[in-house]
């Protein structure tokens, strides 16, 4: 899958980079910090999410002002500011109706424009976000103090070759990946931004606070938050789901703030993703209950190659390749793989 990087300009002059990709029926992704429309596409940490929203739909995406290939020397960081790009972006792209998905801080500016914009969003689905600024949390002095010093930390050390004190960051958003994991996320953060940007976003997102916009949001919502997210406590998307009307809450079970697919949060969220916004079987010939390389194996698999084959092909262990098929067997309900094959192809895979 490719994907088709343009530019917009914001109302204060800011250039904006938005990326498509895929078909189907639009799905727009609020821009979060941090993002890098280029290294997200190829990053083993953000790619496999990304893919999965992409199934079935036009996934429009972008970076945030001071990140990746959007402008980054700016002055103003505020809401309103990074309500306004998704604005400009969601026009630049000439989409009318959407779902509306937003993660982490991006869940502040979502629910702003959805309040803002109820004639544009279909459907809401927050992520591990918040709705009230740092500061409203009754946080202890030292807590208090622990995020002073995260300011402080990026400000001073983001930039550098040694990932130190990027690692600090990364576990707190995924503690539970492998090494080879946080080593590439620590790199993309390095490729994300400044460390004067860093820190200053850093600061400003903490006093995003959208307490009053989120009774307002009329459109059907769904709040997912990892029970164990050490980045953002669960309690702040029980609060969300309590103040925007008829809001359904989902406790995902893991301590990921970026979901990673060895988890089993990984799969509660997209199960609850695709039965929110309808669907079992997405477009595009590949089966929604698969994960993105389940239906890469099930291609391979209709077109008649063998597992050592698409171990080859996909750079996989033949061991990773049985499993990836006791499982696709298991999800699509068959028993032998003439049956995988009989299902896929009259999917149009193969």
């Amino acid at each position: 899958m490719e994907q088709r990087i343009r530019f917009c300009r914001s109302r204060d002059g800011v250039q904006l980079a938005y990326a498509t990709s895929g078909e189907g029926p639009p799905l727009v992704k609020v821009a979060n910090f941090l993002t890098h429309l280029e290294y997200d596409w190829r990053s083993p940490v953000v790619r496999p999410f990304l893919l999965e929203l992409n199934r079935g739909r036009t996934l429009l995406r972008y970076d945030p002002r001071g990140c990746g290939l959007s402008d980054r020397n700016v002055k103003d960081l505020s809401l309103d500011a990074w309500v306004g790009d998704l604005e400009t972006v969601v026009d630049a792209a000439g989409i009318e109706r959407f779902p509306l998905f937003a993660h982490s801080q991006g869940g502040a500016i979502g629910i702003a424009y959805a309040a803002r914009h109820p004639e544009r969003v279909s459907h809401l689905i927050l992520l591990g976000g918040w709705a009230r600024s740092v500061m409203k949390r009754n946080l202890t002095p030292a807590q208090v103090d622990e995020l002073r010093t995260l300011v402080k930390m990026a400000s001073f050390g983001w930039g550098r070759e040694n990932p130190a004190y990027r690692q600090v960051f990364t576990s707190l958003l995924i503690p539970d990946s492998s090494a080879e994991q946080a080593a590439s996320y620590n790199e993309l953060e390095r490729m994300c931004t400044s460390a004067e940007c860093a820190a200053s976003i850093f600061s400003s997102v903490g006093k995003f606070d959208v307490m009053e916009f989120a009774p307002l949001v009329r459109c059907p919502t769904l709040v997912m938050h990892a029970q164990g997210d050490a980045s953002v406590p669960y309690e702040e998307g029980r609060l969300i789901a309590g103040v925007i009307p008829n809001a359904r809450f989902v406790l995902l079970h893991g301590r990921n703030h970026i979901l990673l697919p060895h988890e089993a949060a990984w799969q509660e969220f997209f199960a609850e993703f695709r039965a929110f916004l309808g669907g079992r079987k997405a477009a595009g010939g590949s089966f929604a209950e698969l994960s993105a390389r389940e239906n890469e194996v099930l291609e391979l698999i209709a077109r008649g190659l063998d597992n050592a084959q698409i171990a080859v092909r996909l750079e996989l262990s033949e061991k990773t390749v049985r499993n990836h098929i006791t499982h696709i067997f298991e999800k699509l309900q068959v028993e032998s793989r003439s049956q995988a094959i009989v299902r896929a192809r009259e999917a149009g895979l193969g």
